[in-house]
């Protein structure tokens, strides 16, 4: 399973899912870094197959209206601090996995998972 981690999450996200063994991209390792656009975002995730990982209504919009990207955890914490995501993002691992496999939009909120 292969991730793009967009601008509005921290590095620390992708960091923490490279150490959990998986390909993982965050914005700032592209060139336009988190400047590139999200239509770029959403060729480059589609084309390699990786699920985009974001807090930007955008993207779930997207999903939504144009079937694009091709797979979306969509996290809907508002402001977190960055060890309380990864602390949601462990805790919830699995079952993330399980249904990024699954299943084309995974919504993450603080007290719940849906998928669809």
């Amino acid at each position: 399973m292969k991730f793009l981690v967009d601008a509005q999450l921290p590095r620390v996200l992708a960091i923490f899912l490279k150490q959990k063994g998986f390909d993982v991209i965050h914005t700032l390792d592209l060139p336009k870094k988190n400047a590139t656009s999200d239509s770029e975002i959403i060729r480059l995730a589609d084309a390699e197959n990786r699920i985009v990982i974001t807090k930007d209504y955008d993207f779930y919009e997207s999903k939504l209206l144009r079937n694009k990207p091709l797979k979306l955890i969509f996290i809907l914490t508002g402001n977190i601090t960055n060890p309380e995501l990864i602390q949601l993002i462990d805790e919830n691992f699995e079952k993330l996995i399980e249904l990024a496999s699954k299943f084309e939009i995974i919504e993450l909120d603080r007290d719940s998972i849906k998928a669809r």
